[in-house]
């Protein structure tokens, strides 16, 4: 039973470790998951580690949802701009790996166009929702990079 709960925790490290760079897959939920699965074996984290762990799941997930807009807001681009930025990273899934890193960029740029601001105005905005993106990205990679290492050293 350990080695399947073993096994189960260190697939959602990789599909946690994943999901950080693919939209909708909550990368640092998942690779919390891993943790929950050492509960019942012998080498279970204490309280303290499960509550500091999901804390910092819990952060980085929502952080990936406000520090694209922060980036967005800071460079001065539109709602249309933030959303296209979540179109673009959404479309550029598809596009791997190169979408991922052009779609939201190339989506914000394509909503501050359609939101009638000028080119280079629209280039700055998108490079605003673009870095934000990428913060948000790093924090949940830096979660679950966090999350595997103290998975791996308790087993």
């Amino acid at each position: 039973m350990d080695i399947a709960l073993q096994v189960a925790g260190g697939l959602l490290l990789v599909v946690g470790i994943i999901g950080c760079v693919v939209p909708v897959v909550p990368g640092p939920v998942l690779a919390f998951g891993a943790l929950l699965c050492l509960l019942p074996t012998e080498h279970h984290p204490g309280i303290v580690a499960l509550v500091v762990f999901g804390g910092i799941a819990l952060l980085a997930t929502v952080l990936d949802s406000v520090v694209p807009a922060i980036g967005a807001k800071k460079f001065q681009c539109s709602k249309l701009g933030v959303f296209g930025c979540v179109v673009g990273t959404i479309v550029g899934v598809f596009f791997f790996p190169m979408g991922l890193l052009l779609g939201p960029f190339l989506g914000a740029v394509a909503g501050e166009l359609l939101s009638g601001k000028s080119a280079g105005k629209s280039i700055w905005g998108g490079f605003g929702a673009f870095l934000g993106f990428l913060v948000g990205t790093l924090l949940k990679i830096a979660a679950c990079v966090a999350t595997a290492i103290f998975f791996v050293k308790f087993l």
